[in-house]
């Protein structure tokens, strides 16, 4: 079975591929791609390797993914992926459509894809019904954040509730969250993606490496040349500092 994942979160694409691949070695993915632009320029370069199924993720990094049905009037079944929960309609599973929800679950996968090849196998309709995919884009509601993660430590997953969470930070090519209590967990998220799942009255990118709570800043240093160090509870492992290009921004998101 040939696949094709679109997903603009590298963390999430790789996951999945390592995923798909636990669930059936035999599976190919033929691409990752990241937005809606070089989605259709690979279907238009595409010759006869086509996907059996897609796996599309709903908000892409240059447009939703429903204008890539509309745009190729795309006939190949898809599975949606999104990271927002509130998104996990019926319409979602309406017509042989079927949705995960990020971080994906490796059982749910397996089911998701179990029940594409039921389908298929019964020569079932699996195309995006037109009346389905308006509907779905009639109840996508973006600017609702998000309110709990899924993290894992070992077999065991639960979820952190946002209001719950301290502050997020990249170290050692992983991101990882720190709740309030101050314990660390690895999560499938750039700093990039967390600030579009996040609402901003809540979180700031203060630089590179750190994306913090509102609630966590005790207290704001200023050092020679307008430099900004942040006071965190819990204390990280390292200084924090504000960087010179978002202090401006800083000043005024913590005066808002």
């Amino acid at each position: 079975m040939n696949v094709l994942i679109i997903e603009d979160e590298e963390l999430t694409a790789r996951r999945l591929t390592n995923l798909l691949r636990d669930y059936d070695p035999t599976i190919r993915v033929l691409a990752q791609l990241p937005s809606v632009a070089k989605s259709i320029e690979w279907f238009e370069n595409a010759e006869d390797e086509q996907p059996d199924l897609i796996f599309l993720d709903i908000h892409l990094e240059d447009d939703l993914g429903f204008r890539l049905i509309d745009e190729l009037n795309l006939t190949t079944p898809i599975i949606f992926t999104t990271a927002y929960d509130e998104y996990a309609l019926q319409a979602f599973k309406t017509n042989s459509i079927d949705y995960l929800l990020k971080p994906i679950d490796s059982d749910e996968l397996a089911a998701a894809i179990d029940k594409f090849r039921a389908l298929r196998q019964n020569r079932v309709e699996l195309s995006v019904n037109s009346d389905v995919l308006e509907q779905m884009k009639a109840n996508y509601r973006p600017n609702t954040y998000r309110d709990r993660f899924m993290v894992t430590v070992g077999p065991r997953a639960f979820r952190v509730k946002t209001d719950d969470i301290a502050y997020f930070f990249y170290e050692n090519k992983s991101t990882f969250l720190t709740t309030r209590e101050g314990h660390n967990f690895d999560i499938d998220y750039s700093l990039e993606k967390l600030g579009q799942l996040l609402d901003p009255h809540q979180f700031f990118r203060v630089n590179r490496s750190f994306l913090v709570a509102d609630s966590a800043i005790l207290s704001v240093y200023t050092y020679s040349g307008s430099r900004l160090k942040l006071e965190l509870q819990p204390e990280p492992r390292q200084e924090v500092f504000v960087s010179i290009d978002r202090v401006t921004a800083f000043k005024e998101w913590m005066g808002r």
